[in-house]
């Protein structure tokens, strides 16, 4: 199967795949998220703690609008760093990114099980997201595109600018959901 891959991906093809498959993973998110914090948001902020049910409870009033805008935010910087993968052989910012993509399957996961119900981006992220991330970071390490070293000065990266980056979405969030009450 590795080898069937290989011999049909080429390495451009294979990073271009990431705004591909995060754009699959996300429609699933966007086709859902709205329709399920309507019906769900009440039980799910309910059957949390108070501190957690202050930071998710903006998250469950989202828009589908407000959702797609900040989805297409993430999208220009997931093209961004695929661009500057490509074109100037630079790949610490993608492999950042792409360490969130495969983290980010976790979270659906944990979210699922947590809940014990059915969460939108769930199902692309265990067919799409997880699939692709495992195998992309398999290729660009076994290509030698990438070292191990490349991989942990990514990953440093990826502690240091997720959380602000998370924590403007979510303030970006509750700013919004405050303005329509």
């Amino acid at each position: 199967m590795m080898s069937f891959l290989q011999l049909h991906i080429d390495l451009t093809s294979l990073l271009w795949l990431l705004p591909v498959c995060f754009m699959f993973h996300d429609f699933e998110e966007i086709l859902t998220v709205e329709a399920w914090g309507k019906k769900r948001g009440q039980s799910v902020t309910s059957s949390v703690s108070p501190a957690l049910r202050k930071r998710i409870a903006p998250m469950m009033g989202v828009t589908t609008r407000n959702f797609a805008m900040d989805v297409l935010f993430v999208y220009i910087l997931i093209v961004g760093v695929t661009f500057v993968a490509v074109f100037l052989e630079f790949y610490w910012p993608y492999l950042a990114v792409l360490a969130v993509f495969l983290l980010h399957v976790f979270t659906h996961l944990a979210q699922t099980i947590v809940l014990k119900l059915f969460t939108p981006g769930v199902v692309t992220a265990v067919l799409i997201a997880f699939p692709y991330s495992l195998y992309a970071f398999y290729r660009l390490l076994h290509d030698g595109v990438v070292s191990e070293a490349d991989m942990g000065w990514s990953l440093l990266l990826m502690l240091i600018l997720t959380p602000p980056l998370v924590w403007g979405l979510m303030k970006k969030r509750t700013r919004h959901k405050q303005s329509q009450e």
